[in-house]
């Protein structure tokens, strides 16, 4: 039953997963950026899909 215990125990697991959700995005996120910074791709070119 929900809300029988005491009042400020949360299982671990309803606490680690979302943290741990939390920090792969967030993990991503800045290699993403890292990635795009200093690739050494060229920059996108005009979209061509556009009509003129």
């Amino acid at each position: 039953m929900r809300g029988v215990g005491a009042a400020g125990s949360t299982p671990q697991r309803r606490t680690l997963l979302p943290t741990l959700l939390l920090i792969l995005l967030g993990l991503m996120i800045v290699r993403d950026i890292v990635i795009r910074r200093w690739s050494s791709a060229p920059p996108a070119g005009p979209d061509v899909t556009r009509l003129r």
